[in-house]
């Protein structure tokens, strides 16, 4: 073979790839520019924070749980704080631990708290999150039993998390009309980890802050979080009933996500709620993954229970803007590994600019940029920058401007994050699909603030 021949192989080739990825980038694209639109004609009250209105009277009563599963280190301080801050009378605390969990078990039992309710379950740990839900959601219903009483909705919170004082007050405030309320949640920041850590601020500020009010607005569902969520006691004994008295599926890695799609086909409405108290948003604050091990593994398990386990679990029920929602779920994987292709494509066009340098044969092929592929370039290349600029004025609006500034240089690290996450979990699920078991859970090693 003539280097002529091998120059103009590696020039179609080049030119081809170039153009699909051009192709598809700039599809995903537009699709999340319709979702920026759709955010810019929402009512404008739908786009702004509310003042925190005045809790029904009487009174209702909440049933928080907290699965603990190896959580010595955070449990304590996590139950402590939340016991001393919440601006609210009427709730009690369920955690649920585990008999190889000792630890676990004598951080809970030396706060001595009566408003806390330990729950051991009867296998070793760890199981899923969703497994230690519904044994504490049993405990529940033994406690209404027993006392006579019935709670006004569940609520979930992690071991590592700061609960707004305010938070059952602003359920309290907006469950009547609704199934689901979501509170935002704000990572704290981390400033031995400003990149790794710091791009779930940007992440959360985005998606809670703009994808998921449209989706209320749209009609789809809203997913949970799995923190700082209120879920009402009816529709909960609902899907209870409907799974043989577990509302949560055990063989679930995203039973949060699921939980909000289960409630939106029943026909129970979701807010995502944005309330304003006087030191700032009521939301739910906690620390996300500093290291980039963690984070991979972290966000391969959303990947796997969502995008592709959800793809099995789900299907594709539900009208227009529902379907779009759950097409937007699921690409998830597919761009991210063609946002690490695109990178290593502009590394290939940098070693083709060298070889038209040095090769007066390549010098004379036609640009690999040219006709359509240069226009897809320029709209990716504008697209790119208002995403930038929009990412940065939605983390700067919240967490102010060092925050908004930092947004930028933070996609990067979050979509080579991203990528190597979707690697994982593709290769994690294939193999467990050819070994015909379920895929494994991948806990999170959480960690508390120092200063709460």
């Amino acid at each position: 073979m003539t280097a002529a021949f091998l120059l103009s192989c590696w020039h179609v080739a080049l030119s081809e790839a170039l153009l699909l990825l051009a192709a598809l980038i700039a599809l995903n694209g537009l699709d999340d520019l319709a979702i920026d639109l759709a955010w810019f004609i929402m009512p404008r009250p739908a786009r702004r924070l509310q003042p925190l209105p005045p809790p029904p009277e009487p009174r209702p009563s909440f049933a928080i749980l907290v699965p603990a599963w190896d959580e010595a280190a955070v449990i304590g301080a996590m139950l402590r704080r939340l016991t001393s801050r919440l601006r609210w009378a009427n709730y009690r605390v369920f955690v649920g631990l585990y008999p190889n969990d000792p630890a676990g078990i004598v951080a809970v039992a030396s706060l001595a708290d009566p408003r806390i309710t330990t729950v051991i379950g009867p296998r070793p740990g760890p199981t899923t999150k969703a497994d230690c839900l519904n044994q504490l959601w049993r405990a529940l219903e033994a406690d209404e039993r027993t006392h006579g009483r019935r709670y006004a909705a569940v609520v979930l919170h992690d071991a590592e998390d700061l609960v707004h004082p305010d938070a059952l007050a602003a359920f309290a405030a907006h469950l009547p009309g609704h199934a689901l309320v979501q509170l935002p949640v704000l990572p704290l920041a981390d400033a031995r980890s400003p990149f790794i850590s710091g791009h779930y601020i940007d992440e959360f500020a985005e998606g809670h802050g703009k994808e998921l009010p449209v989706r209320q607005w749209l009609g789809a569902a809203v997913p949970s979080a799995g923190v700082g969520v209120a879920i009402d006691r009816a529709m909960l004994g609902r899907i209870a009933d409907a799974r043989g008295g577990a509302p949560f599926d055990a063989d679930s890695l995203t039973e949060d996500y699921e939980l909000g799609q289960h409630i939106h086909r029943l026909g129970g409405r979701a807010l995502m709620l944005w309330a304003w108290a006087a030191d700032g948003p009521v939301a739910t604050a906690e620390h996300f993954p500093a290291s980039w091990d963690a984070a991979v593994r972290q966000k391969a398990r959303w990947l796997t229970g969502i995008a592709l386990a959800g793809w099995d679990r789900l299907g594709w029920q539900g009208g227009l803007a529902q379907r779009w929602m759950l097409l937007r779920d699921r690409k998830a994987p597919l761009m991210a590994l063609l946002t690490l292709a695109a990178y290593g494509l502009a590394l290939l066009l940098g070693v083709d600019w060298l070889l038209r340098q040095w090769s007066p044969v390549a010098a004379r092929l036609p640009p690999v940029t040219g006709g359509v592929t240069l226009v897809l370039l320029w709209i990716n290349w504008a697209l790119l920058c208002w995403r930038l600029l929009l990412r940065a004025w939605f983390t700067g609006r919240l967490r102010g401007p060092v925050e908004g500034l930092l947004a930028a240089p933070r996609a990067l690290v979050g979509n080579l994050i991203n990528a190597a996450a979707a690697l994982r979990a593709l290769s994690r699920y294939g193999a467990a699909l050819w070994a015909g078991r379920a895929p494994a859970w991948e806990k999170t090693i959480h960690r508390f603030p120092d200063a709460a």
